[in-house]
């Protein structure tokens, strides 16, 4: 099942670069398991703070329009495997390069669409459906749908060998210094978000009653979420001003950080606020209380899915409301019960370790596909 393929994995990046670190990271974890990756991107800009060191087994390679001499990358190390991330298009001359391929030898590929993760029902029933290719060089060939997903019967999530060790090993206080975040002992918050229209509120919130009465250092993360929380002190009607500072409130600004060191943020904090898909399942492995705030839909499917995540978490009434409140059009938020908040994410983190995680699944698809 293990034995080195090649994969060829196409992204294009649309906003925000969840795509780009979803892809990064399933690069990088079938690269550590002995697969060759070559990772086709439209804008890989972003790899340069999420993935500096880069990874040995994955060739990051430009996704142009159209490829050109890249395609001929083909003629020594065939495709193998052709993964097409969240729908995307996988440009019709790499397809007709693997035909040709295919003509002189060299193996079909196994053709995957990794679709988003979601947590509602049609998951079950569409992963690892077969879509037969009627037209076009590959015709005959077959793409099959692969959902990543929170129960045995789905893809699986993105979860590396060794990461529970790597969170054992984890020193908060030494990363924190590394980091030159001045902690005196605060509770520790991250915030990684777009822009709710409740952030007012919680920063009004942890400066007045901190978290559970104890002084909040807020770690806010660069980007959107770093220009909502300046634009929140912009407009003083909605954060009213303090005698002496912002009371139990401090922030320490971050910059853009590798995926690693997210992995360590969302490990060194007390309570999470986590945005899109790739964030959301690295705060379910940390195991912390946390808040998601999903992708906003025009059409508001985004309620949906946000409805269908909360009941796989099983989560309290309270962080049901939190949770309606922090992706609602409002101002308003409850409060925050992080104490009442811990049970269900530890408790949701041990039952999805027993799941078979999203690599392990994809090498075993593949093998039985090939």
């Amino acid at each position: 099942m293990n034995r080195s393929r090649q994969w060829d994995i196409f992204c294009k990046v649309i906003d925000n670069h969840g795509d780009i670190g979803v892809c990064w990271r399933l690069s990088a974890d079938l690269a550590a398991r002995g697969q060759q990756v070559r990772l086709w991107v439209d804008d890989a800009s972003a790899l340069e703070w999420m993935a500096p060191a880069g990874h040995p087994g994955v060739t990051v390679l430009p996704w142009l329009e159209p490829l050109g001499l890249n395609v001929l990358r083909l003629g020594s190390a065939p495709c193998e495997v052709l993964m097409e991330s969240f729908g995307c298009e996988i440009a019709p001359e790499f397809i007709a390069a693997c035909a040709d391929q295919q003509k002189i030898g060299a193996p079909k590929p196994v053709w995957i669409n990794v679709e988003y993760l979601s947590a509602e029902s049609y998951v079950e029933r569409s992963h690892a459906l077969p879509s037969p290719v009627q037209h076009g060089p590959a015709a005959g060939w077959t793409k099959w749908f692969f959902y990543p997903g929170f129960t045995t019967a789905t893809g699986g999530l993105l979860r590396e060998p060794g990461l529970q060790q790597r969170q054992a090993d984890f020193d908060r206080v030494a990363w924190l210094a590394a980091q030159h975040i001045a902690w005196a002992g605060e509770k520790l918050v991250s915030l990684f978000c777009y822009e709710p229209p409740a952030l007012a509120t919680l920063l009004h919130e942890f400066a007045h009653a901190g978290l559970a009465g104890e002084p909040v250092r807020l770690l806010v993360a660069a980007g959107r979420a770093a220009s909502a929380v300046h634009a929140v002190f912009s407009d003083r009607k909605w954060l009213r001003p303090m005698s002496d500072g912002l009371g139990l409130l401090s922030i320490s600004y971050l910059p853009l950080l590798s995926q690693t060191d997210f992995d360590h943020l969302l490990w060194a904090c007390d309570l999470n606020f986590v945005r899109g898909e790739d964030s959301v399942v690295r705060g379910l492995w940390a195991g912390k209380p946390f808040v998601w705030q999903i992708y906003p839909q025009d059409d508001q499917a985004h309620q949906a899915k946000l409805q269908a995540f909360l009941g796989m978490l099983d989560a309290p009434p309270s962080l049901r409301a939190f949770h309606r409140a922090w992706n609602g059009p409002g101002r308003d938020l409850p409060a925050v019960d992080r104490s009442g908040w811990i049970e269900c994410s530890s408790a949701v983190r041990q039952r999805l370790l027993g799941q078979a995680d999203l690599g392990s699944q994809l090498l075993e698809f593949v093998a039985k596909k090939s």
